[in-house]
């Protein structure tokens, strides 16, 4: 069904490690490489028929970044191999996920063979190269997702995350987090990320879970669904995202709120595009993705016009940069061997932004082996890069004909055990990362630093250490209106310690400093409990009444909080702010995500007070109570699963990312198969979309689905000659059985006939095709 328009580049074929047998000659080596520069070649002058295999010296000569910057080499193969992601540690060391497992060749053999890696890199002699490799855990099965904390790292190994607890640099004490952790979606669509937040809270992308420690156990709660591959956040603890066919998009608010409504699709100020021109500009031909046979996916350059690969978003947070380049995220796009620079600007709680340059890109290449995946703040203000550098990155789901072609034409599939690690700095500037202190008085210091990276970890070093003697200048921190940062994170600290006081809370509340406001409003479901939640709605109260309209969704969203404790007074003020705010798309979503299955009596209080149906308020009440009416109508999951088990599992894996879980789409994504015509209509035209795939706009119920409302493409999955026939049939009965359609079943045999039919094609359907069928 509908698939991102091109699969995220996100993993890394594999082959064999490459191992380093002498750390000493390989750093060497390294630091030859670290003094090379980046160069401005005339790619009109470079023959792009072939792809050749470059050393890092060499691939560092085809990048071409902003002035004033410059590319250092961090790491590169023999020391790593296949490498996704990373984390620093309190030592400047290096945990890396190195992916050895992923597509070996075009047909995945072997992807099941656990010989994927996290294995910690350090620069033992201090030049800000890394010269040696330690092998902390292998055996892996297509590891994504790493997260140190509390003495232990969580570990995301399909279908499991699981935590060690680390001794010696050693995995001891293996604990099972969550065996689901990336259910629901195949190796190119699954969680990844593992970032820890301001919250304290530990959140991915492609997921809608959030993870917590407290004590030796292990929370997990429902969230917003977020992103595809990278996660991040800002100063204030915001989350930024994206899909592989969108620059950058964000949360408004506190990540921890409004997921509390099934029958709300959306909610405002969450999953928002903050950055809509998804226009790249490559500065290299690249006819290498995996759709560039279909118009307007290429220009008459051959350069990729749009983003088809966009990850790992990352808001600069570092102190090297310079005030241009605060409020930046960086976005990752593999497909055209670049790093987009964006610039953000708050207004209120809304933040927009657009691209920082038109006609070229902040970091480019010309070397189309060069794939930055992953991109990362660090201790020392620079951005890091991680280039898991081949030539193919295509899983074999969605490989087309065209891109099989281009592979071969161009020897893109070989060697494959490399992967660089790079890091942008100014200029002449000599970074470098050393270990950090771990007292506690140092580190309620560094809360104030001004690389935001040295205070998340000075935020989570105190929490993981449980430093309650901190306590006391933590809070004095917290009171203090010189430095936001300190005061902010002093805050959180005292959160993760279980250290907060009312006084000290209502005290923040009341501040002038919007963002400190802001991030007491986000604290409050921490702090709201019997004893205080009286004082707590009092103080919510005053809020409304005091017309501060910037934290008014936080008022609206922090009554469900209040509503364990006392529903009328919950109530009443949910009342309060929606009749003030009627016409405020935030406030009102805001206040319907505390609704479920109550929306109508609501609206029936509302009314009184709130009569023109046309106000916001209204409007997406009456979409509420749609949805919910629309899902009781629904037909049992249960015995769908039993009758069409191979299909279920085909649309949690592959479907449903697009189309959502219910069948009504995702925002930005797909369109619905609920109820749609496409899917309950001609059996012939939806097995054909589902082989082969549909480009452009579509009609369904009426309404004309096309970007940027829904990606423009669907990719089909025919192209895998692996994919049993069977199963393609057991999918397409399922969902023309699911929900609230009642279409007929379709047979093996109608999918094989449709299969010997189109056995050439090599393009997605177009509408116009499909009904001249």
């Amino acid at each position: 069904m509908k698939k991102f328009r091109y699969p995220i580049l996100l993993l890394t074929l594999a082959g064999t490690l490459f191992y380093c047998k002498s750390n000493k000659q390989a750093g060497s080596q390294i630091v030859a490489t670290n003094v090379q520069e980046t160069s401005k070649e005339d790619p009109a002058k470079i023959d792009f028929s072939k792809s050749p295999f470059l050393t890092a010296q060499e691939s560092m000569k085809k990048i071409q970044v902003e002035d004033g910057f410059e590319v250092k080499l961090v790491a590169s193969e023999p020391l790593i191999s296949t490498p996704v992601a990373f984390s620093f540690d309190q030592k400047g060391r290096m945990w890396v996920i190195e992916m050895t497992g992923y597509m070996p060749d075009t047909v995945g053999t072997g992807e099941d063979i656990p010989n994927g890696k996290i294995v910690i890199l350090e620069d033992k002699n201090k030049d800000g190269v890394m010269d040696d490799r330690k092998v902390f855990l292998d055996s892996l099965v297509l590891p994504r997702a790493i997260c140190l904390i509390d003495n232990g790292i969580l570990v995301g190994e399909p279908t499991n995350l699981w935590f060690f607890e680390i001794k010696n640099d050693k995995p001891v004490n293996k604990t099972l987090v969550d065996p689901l952790y990336t259910e629901g979606g195949n190796v190119e669509h699954q969680p990844n990320g593992l970032m820890r937040a301001m919250d304290n809270w530990i959140y991915n992308a492609k997921s809608s879970k959030r993870y917590r420690r407290q004590g030796s156990k292990w929370l997990i709660e429902q969230t917003h669904f977020r992103g595809q591959w990278g996660i991040s956040q800002d100063n204030y603890g915001r989350l930024y995202y994206n899909n592989n066919s969108q620059n950058v998009l964000s949360d408004f608010f506190s990540p921890g709120f409004g997921a509390n409504n099934k029958n709300q699709r959306n909610v405002a100020g969450y999953n928002e595009k903050s950055v809509a021109n998804n226009h790249v500009y490559p500065i290299r031909p690249t006819p290498g993705v995996n759709r560039a046979y279909m118009k307007g996916v290429i220009n008459d350059s051959l350069k990729l016009v749009d983003f088809t690969a966009a990850c790992s978003p990352m808001v600069y947070r570092g102190n090297l940069f310079g005030k241009a380049y605060e409020s930046n995220v960086f976005v990752a796009e593999p497909s055209a061997n670049l790093i987009k620079r964006n610039i953000l600007n708050d207004k209120g709680y809304i933040v927009k932004g657009e691209q920082a340059y038109k006609g070229k890109e902040f970091l480019a290449s010309t070397d189309e082996r060069f794939r930055p995946v992953s991109l990362y703040n660090a201790p020392d203000g620079a951005m890091y890069i991680v280039d898991m550098y081949r030539g193919i990155i295509q899983h074999k789901t969605y490989l087309t004909p065209y891109l099989k072609g281009q592979i071969g034409k161009r020897d893109l599939t070989q060697p494959l055990s490399a992967g660089r690690i790079y890091k942008v700095v100014p200029k002449n500037s000599n970074t470098k990362i050393t270990a950090l202190p771990t007292d506690a008085e140092s580190l309620v210091k560094l809360l104030g630093d001004n690389n935001g990276w040295i205070r998340d970890y000075a935020q989570q070093t105190l929490v993981d250490g449980k430093m309650s003697q901190a306590i006391p200048a933590l809070e004095s921190a917290s009171k203090q209106t010189a430095n936001t940062f300190l005061a902010i994170h002093a805050l959180w600290t005292l959160e993760g310690l279980s250290a907060l006081k009312t006084d000290e809370v209502l005290a923040l509340l009341n501040q002038s400093s919007w963002p400190v406001r802001m991030e007491a409003l986000s604290v409050l479901p921490s702090v709201i409990n019997g004893q205080t939640c009286k004082t707590y709605t009092a103080a919510l109260n005053k809020l409304v009444d005091q017309n501060d309209t910037l934290s008014a969704p936080y008022v609206a969203f922090l009554t469900h909080n209040i509503s364990e404790f006392d529903k009328s007074a919950a109530n009443d003020l949910l009342l309060k702010v929606a009749k003030k705010y009627p016409s405020n798309r935030y406030v009102s979503d805001a206040v319907i995500s505390n609704l479920q299955d109550h929306e109508d009596a609501f609206k029936n209080e509302l009314v009184a007070s709130v009569s023109d149906t046309t106000l916001i308020i209204q409007t997406q009440l009456r979409k509420a109570i749609a949805q919910a009416a629309n899902t009781k109508g629904n037909r049992d999951p249960q015995m769908l699963l039993k009758e069409f088990p191979k299909g279920v599992a085909l649309f949690t894996s592959i479907c449903q990312t697009c189309h959502g879980p219910d069948g009504n789409g995702v925002k930005s994504l797909g369109p619905p198969l609920n109820q749609s015509e496409w899917v309950t209509g001609d059996k012939g035209k939806l097995i054909s979309i589902v082989l082969f795939g549909l480009t452009g706009p579509v009609k369904v119920n009426g309404h004309v689905y096309k970007t940027p409302e829904v990606s423009g493409d669907m990719p089909g999955i025919g192209y895998d000659k692996d994919m049993p026939s069977e199963d393609v049939a057991q999918l397409l009965s399922f969902i023309r059985k699911s929900w609230r359609n009642n279409g007929e079943k379709i047979t093996t045999d109608e999918v094989v006939s449709t299969r010997k039919k189109l056995n050439a094609r090599q393009k997605a359907f177009t509408v116009e095709e499909l009904n001249g069928m």
